[in-house]
């Protein structure tokens, strides 16, 4: 299912309060992604958003998708208390209503050189554009199923590191991306740029898990990172996005 954020000039998939499962820009508009060249704290980065928003005409609730980068991997009661904190900024901007964020996001944990605390990496907003190809990002996702219990219980082969457990993992990684996609209309072939989040060896399911499914048609962008939650290992995200500007 996908929800319209008229006020932004996109539509989303609704997922949980902190983020969306992805975002793509309306007819008439494209998204652009700006990343920072040095990674920003929080607020200092949420602020450095806000003027570069403004600056191109746009008003706050075009901010559509979001990358973050945190110290260290959350417990399940760290990551709530964290977003919690985060959506307070999306609710001033009127962006988060107090229960639908369409939001998309990753936030990742660099396992070398971590920042000192929970910090931008990059953002994306709606621009106006006639003639725009379509485009889109997808939020972050790892091996966990949606829906109710805890990440215990929705991991897919909880700590197993073997072989085949790392397989499993990727696999369904791939498919929940695949899946997001779909709902907008979109698959691998219209993807312009791919990035995976691991600090394990999944070179030796690459190619049957990604390359022949298509989601590495533009290059596979690694970054040697955790995802946010302890205990998962492999997070993806993708995007559609045709203006990408370093900052």
């Amino acid at each position: 299912m996908v929800s319209a954020f008229t006020a932004g000039n996109y539509s989303f998939i609704p997922a949980v309060f902190q983020y969306s499962s992805g975002a793509a820009a309306d007819p008439g508009f494209e998204i652009e992604r700006v990343r920072f060249d040095r990674l920003l704290p929080l607020a200092e980065g949420f602020a450095t958003a806000a003027d570069y928003i403004r600056s191109a005409g746009r008003p706050l609730t075009s901010f559509c998708a979001c990358e973050l980068r945190s110290p260290a991997a959350f417990t399940e009661d760290g990551f709530r208390a964290f977003n919690e904190h985060y959506v307070k900024t999306l609710a001033e901007w009127e962006i988060y209503d107090g229960a639908t964020n369409p939001v998309a996001r990753s936030n990742v944990c660099p396992e070398i050189d971590p920042p000192a605390e929970s910090s931008f990496y990059a953002f994306s907003f709606t621009r106006p554009k006639a003639d725009a190809p379509p485009s889109f990002v997808i939020a972050g996702g790892a091996e966990a199923r949606e829906g109710a219990g805890s990440y215990v219980e929705r991991t897919v082969r909880y700590r197993d590191l073997s072989l085949e457990g790392i397989k499993d993992k990727v696999r369904f990684t791939v498919g929940q991306m695949e899946a997001r996609m779909a709902a907008f209309g979109f698959s691998w072939t219209d993807t312009s740029a791919v990035q995976a989040y691991t600090i394990r060896d999944f070179h030796p399911v690459l190619a049957d898990e990604l390359v022949r499914r298509g989601a590495v048609r533009s290059g596979l962008t690694w970054h040697f990172a955790r995802p946010p939650v302890v205990d998962l290992e492999f997070e993806m995200d993708c995007r559609r996005v045709r203006r990408e500007t370093v900052i």
